[in-house]
Formats: structure tokens, sequence, C-alpha cells
């Protein structure tokens, strides 16, 4: 039995089951996540970095290399590892004494020294040469400043910062700036503000300091110094009548305030409200100075007055800018 088809509809119908089509598994994309790590051709990398670094293959410098040569052994010492201090209780016996026999002291070298104490000593020479060039120009005559410095001491003391404001420190320090120690320290001793309190041990501080560091307010346990001295009233440049009993007695010539840091902190409000509060620190300095400054400063001012020329009501004056015509 034969089939009466056209030959164009054979041909399509013959054409899929030709075509060779590819598995469905290529055309499916691949998704592999490719990951690396620290340890992947670690070996290669630590071979080339021991050929890089080998000293072998490392630069010469013939500049290091000669400096090298003419270091001396002692410049090469390396620095020792620490050990136990001798008063330690951690420490045996037997090792204390192993210790001791092998520990031997070095002496010092002052060329080694010198690299720490004296970095640049071209320099120093050139200001001793300067310093001597002005002490033969002045022919060994002092200024006013550095006979002062010489004969008066002077102690300046900051504190560290208060938990305060200095709108509330300031009248702190005009308070017992001008007194003597001793009445500052009475005053702020007996004062209602809050601050007053470290102010008070501030000044003790600088008192122990000035009496520690400079010598100063030792009158009294050297009677040498206020043997022949009298008691006297002086007048300070406020004005203000002062009795003074020992040259050495210590006052608060000048004291001021400065500005610290400060931090934030939070206060919470109804409905959500935050107000940012600023608290702030200030420092306090004290120049504490001896009544031997404030007597000079005295005789100063009334030496000065009485140098002072009178004054005239119409003093003779050269006449001057004359015409020989009226000027009105």
């Amino acid at each position: 039995m034969s089939l009466n088809l056209p030959s164009r509809r054979l041909l399509r119908s013959a054409a899929p089951l030709t075509i060779s089509h590819p598995p469905i598994a290529f055309l499916v994309p691949l998704y592999t996540n490719q990951r690396r790590s620290l340890w992947d051709n670690f070996s290669k990398r630590l071979d080339s970095a021991r050929r890089m670094f080998s000293p072998d293959k490392a630069p010469k410098n013939p500049l290091t290399e000669e400096y090298l040569k003419k270091k001396s052994d002692a410049q090469r010492q390396q620095a020792e590892r620490g050990d136990l201090a001798k008063s330690s209780i951690f420490e045996d016996e037997d090792s204390r004494g192993k210790r001791d026999e092998e520990n031997k002291v070095i002496p010092r070298n002052p060329e080694i020294m010198a690299r720490s104490l004296d970095p640049n000593p071209n320099a120093t020479l050139r200001w001793k040469r300067k310093m001597v060039i002005q002490d033969v120009k002045k022919r060994g005559r002092l200024t006013k400043d550095q006979t002062l410095k010489r004969t008066e001491r002077v102690l300046l003391s900051k504190s560290h910062d208060f938990k305060t404001s200095v709108k509330k420190l300031v009248p702190l320090a005009k308070q017992i700036a001008g007194k003597t120690v001793e009445d500052a320290i009475i005053q702020m001793r007996f004062s209602k503000k809050k601050v007053a309190k470290d102010v008070k041990e501030h000044l003790e501080h600088a008192r122990n300091e000035a009496i520690l560091k400079r010598g100063m307010g030792l009158g009294k346990v050297e009677r040498k110094s206020t043997e022949n001295f009298k008691t006297r009233y002086i007048v300070t440049k406020d004005g203000k009548r002062v009795k003074v009993e020992d040259p050495t007695t210590l006052y608060v010539d000048e004291a001021w305030c400065g500005k610290g840091d400060w931090t934030r902190s939070y206060d919470f409000r109804a409905r959500g409200n935050v107000n940012i509060m600023k608290n702030r620190t200030t420092s306090i300095s004290l120049v504490l100075k001896e009544e031997k400054t404030r007597i000079r400063l005295h005789e100063e001012r009334e030496e000065k007055l009485k140098n002072k020329k009178v004054w005239v009501q119409l003093p003779n004056r050269p006449v001057t800018a004359q015409r020989q015509y009226y000027s009105w």
C-alpha cells in the first residue's frame, strides 16, 4: 500500500529527525563557586620570599660596611635582657649569687653618652662662644632682670583642672591675689564656694613646693636673714597698707584661671526632649613671691614719687608762634 504525500511535506517532517540536538545538561549553566584561601600556593610564595630576603642577595652598601668596621666593640654591644631586682622576693639565693658573678659592671663610654646628652656639639660650642662674647661686651655687668632673678625667688604653680567654670573660679582668684599664703588658705577654708576646697589644697601644695624647690619662706628657720629686720608698713600697688614682720613670708603675687577640657552630659526632659549640657573644667595658676619683692616695689614707688617734679599752674615755657599782628 503506497502513501501519497507531496515531496515538500515529506522533507519538512523528516528534518527534525535528522538534526542532532545537544543534551539538556550542556544547556543548563554551571554555577560553581571559586574559593581561594591563604594557603594556596603557599610554598611557592615562601620560597620567593626567602630568595628575596636572603643575605647573599641583599644589596650591599659600602658606606654601611665602612661605618661598621670603624665602630668599636663597646658600641656594638647589644642591649642585655632585663632581670629581677636585687631586692626581689621572687629570686632564689642560688640564682642571685650566680647572677652577681656573671653580671659585671661595664664602664661608661663618654663617646656613646655624648650622642644622647649632646647630640649637636657644634651648636653647643657656638652658643658658648656667643655667651662669652656678650659677657666681654658688657664687662660682666648684669641687667636689672638678671639681678632680680639672682636675688629674688619666684614660683609658678599650675593646678589640675577643677570641675567648675571660669566664671565661678575667677572671683576666688581675685580674692586671694595680694594676700599672704596663710591668709589665703584661711579665706578658702571658710568660703561657701564648692571649689574653694580645691583652691585651698592647691595653695598648700604650692606653699610646700616653694619651700622644697626654691627654699622660700625659711626666715624663721634661718634667723640670720631676719635678725636685723624691723617690722615695717608698706603700701601695695592697690593702695592697701600691709604690715611686714618677716621679709621671707610668702604671698600670692598673681592668680589667674585657664579653661580646660569639657565633656557632654544629657538632661532628659518631658515629651522626649533632651538638653545637652557642657561640663566645663578650669585650672588656676599662682605666682608666689616673698615679701622682699613687695618691699622693693614699695621703695621704688616712693623714690619715683620723690623725684617727680612739682606741678605748676603756669609753667615757664618759651614763647613761640609770635607775629606782629593781632590774631583776633
